[in-house]
């Protein structure tokens, strides 16, 4: 029985028939699954650093909750709304993302994060949902308005958020963004020419960086021949695999989130391989793709240009960062700290995911939605 009646005119009331169900659902089961996931993996990580052994979990516990919560708030919001969101977090990011670059901690050869109190905060994850928005709502208006420069100030806008991703430096998320970027200038209508002209571009954007940042020309010489360097976690990953086979050695039963420095961030999809087999990370691929093609679905029939735009985007920044991340595990893409959406430990990437799904159930509600007006009862 639904909680709501469809003559109810509150605020609940009317997001709840709106808002896409099943993909809510697809939503919840990730989540739900990347819970027992984290708890699991986390727990040895714990005890190898000498915390307490659900110190992780109880952390991802409270992530969780304030993510719900601003998944919730923001598909509240009319697209107008997620528009104005964007368009004030975009420049506060922008500014915290250069800071981190001058002012953060190096960690691994780059400065991504700030510490606030115990809190260690990647402005880098907010930054990719406002951009996508933000870049959206130029496309489209330049596509309502031939003379409003909107395709220059998106072009001007992906210059300044990759220079300062550049500087950190984070070539992956540069390369993620990119990519959403040049799918939301396809869609806007860039010429083949353009097309042809960004791609070369991109690929000497990479062997720039394979030339000049070490740790760039290190990972990818480990990619390309694995005896140049360590490739211990890559190894330990694929191990992880073969030694979960099918169905997998059972819950908690699992050795490879005992010596995996990552396993409960980068590599929690090689945990799951493990302890619950092929079938359970196929299951969890096939989840991604629900709410990838749920999304899609949504906007066959949409007319609004920025919000067919910025949907489309925020559904590519998800689907690529999971695809990035299983590739890493499965060895088929160059090592990228980059975490599984909903699944990996991490208070940044959760609360971000967070933000990029709320706009995107705000998004996909049905817009001219009107609520049944009530039966009049008959007097007597």
């Amino acid at each position: 029985m639904a909680p709501f009646t469809r003559t109810d005119r509150s605020l609940l009331g009317q997001w709840w028939w709106t808002v896409d169900r099943w993909l809510l659902l697809s939503l919840f089961i990730l989540i739900g699954s990347g819970l027992l996931l984290t708890i699991g993996a986390s727990v040895a990580v714990a005890e190898r650093l000498g915390l307490n052994s659900f110190h992780f979990a109880e952390r991802q516990v409270v992530y969780l909750a304030i993510t719900l919560c601003i998944m919730f708030a923001i598909s509240l919001a009319s697209p107008k709304s997620v528009r104005r969101i964007a368009v004030v977090m975009l420049p506060i990011c922008l500014g915290l993302v250069l800071a981190a670059a001058f002012v953060g901690p190096e960690i691994k050869g780059s400065q991504r994060w700030l510490p606030i109190a115990s809190f260690t905060l990647q402005p880098s994850e907010f930054l990719k949902p406002a951009f996508v928005v933000v870049c959206a709502w130029m496309f489209s208006e330049q596509m309502r308005e031939p003379s409003f420069p909107g395709r220059k100030i998106a072009i001007a806008l992906y210059l300044a958020v990759a220079a300062s991703l550049v500087l950190q430096p984070d070539i992956g998320q540069t390369i993620l963004i990119t990519l959403v970027w040049l799918g939301q200038f396809f869609l806007a209508g860039l010429p083949m020419i353009w097309v042809l002209g960004c791609g070369v571009v991109c690929v000497l954007g990479v062997i720039a960086a394979y030339v000049f940042l070490p740790h760039v020309t290190s990972r990818i010489d480990r990619f390309l021949d694995p005896s140049t360097g360590d490739t211990y976690q890559i190894d330990t990953a694929l191990n992880a695999f073969r030694t979960g086979g099918l169905f997998g050695r059972g819950p908690g039963e699992g050795l490879v989130k005992r010596v995996l420095p990552d396993a409960h961030t980068d590599f929690i999809f090689a945990v799951a391989g493990e302890e619950f087999g092929v079938i359970l990370c196929l299951g969890l691929l096939l989840v991604f793709a629900v709410i990838v093609v749920r999304g899609l679905i949504n906007l066959v029939k949409e007319h609004d240009p920025f919000v067919f735009l910025a949907t489309s985007g925020l559904l590519m920044q998800f689907g690529l960062q999971a695809y990035i991340n299983i590739g890493v595990n499965l060895a088929v893409l160059p090592s990228k700290g980059m975490t599984l959406p909903f699944v990996s430990y991490g208070g940044s990437s959760m609360l971000a995911i967070g933000v990029t799904m709320g706009m995107i159930l705000a998004l996909c509600r049905q817009q001219n939605y009107v609520p049944a007006r009530p039966i009049p009862r008959r007097r007597a």
